[in-house]
């Protein structure tokens, strides 16, 4: 690294976030294209009642860019000067650009889940077992709809999970009738479940069939329960980290300029 007084600092936040591999991934980026002089990327751990104080310093310290994570992609919303227009669909941020003291906030995630799906399955038509109604489940939740997916949501408190289905034109469900879930072609988990015990699973194995195509949003130096789960069944896997890399490549190009050399990225956290 080549950090000088002029260097812009680009960040995580999330609570947790010791976990993140965005750090490495964008840090690799930025010395693959010699510019770490330029910019540096590092993590902060930040709880959700203090993220209007974490904002203000973003504008006091010039921070250029943030990636949001669980659980502040809804939170920094009512704080920003600007949403994109899919970042209002979606109703969730997950990259903040300071622009000269203004913020302005996007969403990526949408793209880190349409893009490793679409190249094992064709959307249209398809039914989509989303689990979670929080910012990530938003984004899934544009993200197949936006294909031609029918959109089932199953979500601990269910009045949640109903605001998102009304949006995207789903159904909603509580978690007590996850056995239904058996019947659709994709099942995406966007809940923390099994990011902390990894012997947590937020769907049974008894439900997962090897016709089905399982992602699970979570990811970590291991497999998660859900993903063994599913490769045990004979399911089409997708990890959290193909989730990372793909709305990671879209951050990079918001935050630098420059698009995103892949390869190295994807070299350095694998």
């Amino acid at each position: 690294m080549n950090i000088t007084a002029k260097t812009k600092i680009c960040m995580i936040i999330g609570d947790p976030v010791e976990h993140s591999l965005s750090p490495q991934m964008h840090n690799a980026g930025y010395e693959k294209l010699h510019i770490d002089d330029q910019y540096v990327y590092v993590a902060c751990h930040v709880e959700v009642k203090n993220i209007e104080d974490f904002i203000k310093g973003i504008r006091v310290t010039n921070i250029r860019g943030v990636s949001c994570t669980i659980p502040h992609k809804i939170a920094v919303i009512p704080y920003l000067d600007h949403i994109d227009e899919v970042a209002k669909k979606i109703g969730a941020v997950n990259t903040i650009v300071n622009e000269n003291g203004k913020l302005f906030g996007y969403n990526t995630d949408w793209l880190g889940v349409l893009d490793p799906i679409e190249k094992h399955i064709n959307l249209q038509n398809k039914t989509v077992a989303l689990i979670g109604a929080g910012g990530a489940a938003r984004a899934a939740a544009y993200a197949v709809t936006s294909k031609g997916s029918k959109l089932i949501i199953y979500n601990r408190t269910i009045e949640k999970a109903k605001e998102i289905a009304k949006e995207f034109e789903g159904e909603a469900y509580s978690l007590e009738k996850i056995g239904n879930i058996e019947s659709a072609d994709i099942i995406i988990n966007t809940t923390p479940i099994g990011l902390k015990q990894q012997t947590e699973t937020p769907v049974p194995q008894k439900y997962i069939s090897g016709k089905q195509l399982v992602f699970d949003a979570v990811y970590g130096i291991e497999e998660t329960r859900l993903i063994k789960d599913a490769k045990e069944k004979g399911a089409k896997t997708i990890s959290g980290i193909e989730m990372l890399f793909h709305q990671g490549f879209a951050q990079f190009k918001l935050f630098t300029g420059y698009d995103a050399p892949v390869d190295a990225m994807i070299k350095n956290v694998l």
